[in-house]
C-alpha cells in the first residue's frame, strides 16, 4: 500500500505522493487510474515530491489527469510547499521544477505565496508553431459562432492562452477549451482562460486547463491572466482573480517574476494499492 495525500487549492484538486524517501515511479496509465473520479481517488493533478538535491528543499513532479507530465502547477506547489513547511517548522522553502526554481513562503492567515518564475513573453518560449504579436493576436476557429478570436499568450512555466471576454459566466469554456487547447499553433498544447475584467484590481476568470478539463481554479492561469491584462492596459500589476474555487491575489514585480498567493487544504490522508486500480 502506498501513502497518498488529498490537497486542494480553491478546489483544484491533487493526489500528492511523497517520494522523498521511496523508489515510486508511475507511469501515464497509472496516473489515469489514481486521477479517475469514479474508480480511482480522484484529482485534476498527481503530484509527486522528490529528493531536491543540494539547492532545494525538494523537487515536484506533476502529472495531469489525462496522464501527461505538465511543467508547472501554482495550486499544487502552494499545497506541496504548506506540507513541507508545516512539517520542518519553516517559513520558507525553495522547490526545484521542470519550470525552475519555485520560492515558497507563508503569507500569514493560512495563506502561502509563490514566486513563479518570470513570464515569459516571446511566442517562441510559450512555445507556439509561428511568430506572432503575444500580447494580441487573431485566434482563427474555423466554422465557430466566432472565426476570430483576439487572444494573448504567455508562459509561467507553462502556456496559456487568454481570451478576455464580456462576460466570464457566459463563456463557452467547455465548448472552445478543448478546441483551442489542440490548435497546431500550440505544439505543446495549451491552457485556456476565459477573463472578464471586472475593474484595474479585479478579474473574473474560468479555465479549461490542458489535459484536464474545466478546473475550479488554476494558479499559473490567473497569473497568466493577468500579466495578459497588464500588458493590454486593462489593469494594475496587482489583481484579485475570482476563479471558479475562490479568489488568488497576483501582482506582476517589474523585474517579471510573478507572485501568487492563496490558500490551501489537506481534506485527508489515504493508501492506495496502485496496482488494483
Amino acid at each position: 500500500m502506498t501513502a497518498f495525500l488529498k490537497m486542494h487549492g480553491l478546489g483544484n484538486d491533487f493526489v500528492v505522493f511523497d517520494a522523498r524517501d521511496s523508489a515510486l515511479a508511475l507511469d501515464a496509465e497509472q496516473v489515469r487510474a489514481i486521477a479517475d473520479r469514479r474508480r480511482g481517488i480522484g484529482c485534476d493533478t498527481v503530484v509527486m515530491i522528490r529528493p531536491g538535491g543540494a539547492t532545494a528543499d525538494a523537487a515536484v513532479v506533476f502529472y495531469n489527469a489525462d496522464g501527461a507530465e505538465s511543467e508547472s502547477c501554482g495550486n499544487a506547489t502552494r499545497c506541496v510547499a504548506r506540507f513541507l513547511m508545516d512539517e520542518r517548522g519553516l517559513a520558507r522553502v525553495r522547490l526545484s521544477s521542470r519550470a525552475g526554481m519555485l520560492t515558497c513562503g507563508d503569507a500569514g492567515k493560512g495563506l502561502v505565496t509563490v514566486d513563479m518564475g518570470e513570464a515569459q513573453l516571446d511566442w517562441e518560449k510559450i512555445p507556439m508553431a509561428k511568430p506572432a504579436d503575444t500580447v494580441n493576436f487573431p485566434l482563427q476557429l474555423a466554422g465557430s459562432a466566432q472565426p476570430s478570436l483576439a487572444a494573448s499568450a504567455v508562459s509561467i512555466g507553462n502556456p496559456h492562452c487568454v481570451l478576455f471576454v464580456p462576460d466570464a459566466e457566459k463563456a463557452p469554456v467547455a465548448q472552445l477549451g478543448p478546441r483551442i487547447e489542440t490548435l497546431a499553433l500550440f505544439p505543446n498544447r495549451i491552457n485556456v482562460e476565459f477573463a472578464q475584467v471586472l475593474d484595474r484590481k479585479n478579474i473574473r476568470m474560468r479555465v479549461w486547463e490542458r489535459g484536464i478539463g474545466i478546473t475550479e481554479a488554476c494558479g499559473t492561469g490567473a497569473c497568466a491572466t493577468v500579466v495578459a491584462a497588464v500588458r493590454r492596459g486593462l489593469t494594475e500589476r496587482k489583481v484579485d482573480v475570482a476563479l471558479d474555487g475562490g479568489v488568488l491575489s497576483i501582482e506582476w514585480l517589474e523585474d517579471g517574476h510573478v507572485l501568487m498567493t492563496g490558500p490551501t487544504a489537506m481534506p485527508f490522508r489515504g493508501y492506495v494499492d496502485i496496482n488494483k486500480l
